[in-house]
């Protein structure tokens, strides 16, 4: 599977481009805030339906303009798809594929799976639980779309509880009959949630240790832990022991939406003791293992968005994952760089082709 071409109108700081793609590896060169980066995004938008930056559609729309129209056509399995996205202002988005437009947009999700690393996902580190949780969520979500409409479900019901639960402290009046009504739904989604995040980690964290140490040369030893209160304890029980503390606190305290991946490096917080470098490290690894475990769910390699990927790496794990990434096992890559000649001296290093793209304010030269 792989993008062809791609054409854009009135999206960020463009008017308008329309470009054809190599089935390798592909090369945004450009000074920064020359709409490198918003390439990337509309690839990320034909596949996720969505921005991987701003979640607010219009404002992704060009300065002066009323619309932005993306369109691309995927080659996949011998056949040609075109996906196409409008957006107009104060009007609901619209999704085709072959123009038949979408009724929901999950049932687009994982079609044309795509793994992006930019330079934003240092907050799956440093920030707090929710970003490590949205990384799990999202990898399951582009291979089991009923997994997205299970968090829906759960993350629905866990807000009736907790209004329930501020309306108690606020009446006076406890109602536990329909706190079990709740308790139950609570408790039917998530497990069935926590079932699929652990599955899916037992499977993922053997590949993300093989990405790291192949990008480290084994020089640094990291770990990947999965945090669950369910790992424990039944929820059942855990909402019965919090209860007391739920009503204190007006909020459900016990759950899968408390859950947390731990990351390590030689024993210590990554977050604390993990060099820049070492931090970017993590991240790609973490991104590479993604893209490994969706190829081997869907039997597609997915898209790959490499975003400023060469700023704090040293040379020796530039060319280390340039290798890996021109390698068999991974598709069609975009790349996006400063310096074209860095990125011309590196695919060269290690013969491999690619497809250079020279963006100037706006404007594509291949």
């Amino acid at each position: 599977m792989y993008l062809h071409q791609l054409s854009v109108i009135n999206f960020k700081n463009y008017t308008e481009a329309e470009l054809t793609f190599s089935e390798g590896v592909n090369v945004f060169a450009g000074n920064n805030g020359a709409g490198k980066t918003n390439m990337l995004d509309a690839v990320h938008y034909l596949s996720l339906c969505k921005s991987y930056f701003n979640p607010v559609d219009s404002q992704q729309i060009k300065q002066g303009t009323e619309f932005f129209m993306l369109s691309g056509v995927f080659n996949k399995d011998g056949r040609q798809d075109t996906v196409a996205c409008a957006v107009k202002r104060n009007q609901k988005k619209q999704f085709k594929c072959n123009k038949k437009e979408y009724q929901r947009l999950a049932d687009h999700i994982g079609k044309y799976p795509l793994v992006m690393i930019s330079p934003y996902d240092v907050s799956i580190i440093i920030e707090g639980s929710e970003e490590r949780r949205k990384f799990i969520d999202n990898v399951i979500s582009q291979t089991d779309n009923r997994y997205l409409d299970e968090l829906i479900i759960y993350n629905k019901v866990l807000a009736n509880r907790n209004a329930l639960l501020k309306r108690i402290a606020e009446t006076g009046r406890y109602d536990p009959t329909l706190l079990e009504i709740l308790d139950e739904q609570l408790i039917t989604s998530g497990n069935r949630i926590f079932e699929k995040r652990k599955a899916f980690m037992e499977v993922f964290t053997p590949i993300f240790n093989t990405h790291y140490q192949f990008l480290s040369d084994g020089a640094e030893t990291v770990e990947l832990v999965y945090e669950s209160q369910l790992l424990t304890a039944g929820f059942a029980d855990l909402l019965k022991r919090s209860i007391e503390r739920d009503r204190s606190l007006e909020r459900t305290t016990a759950g899968i939406h408390k859950d947390d991946l731990q990351f390590t490096i030689h024993g210590m917080p990554m977050k604390k003791f993990g060099s820049q470098g070492q931090q970017k490290s993590f991240l790609i690894a973490l991104k590479l293992a993604q893209n490994s475990f969706l190829y081997k769910q869907t039997g597609f390699k997915p898209l790959l968005l490499l975003d400023d990927i060469f700023d704090k790496l040293d040379e020796h794990r530039i060319t280390k994952l340039m290798q890996m990434v021109s390698d068999h096992d991974f598709g069609q890559v975009f790349i996006t760089d400063t310096d074209a000649r860095r990125a011309t001296a590196v695919f060269e290093k290690i013969n491999v082709d690619f497809k250079l793209f020279k963006v100037s304010g706006g404007q594509i030269d291949a």
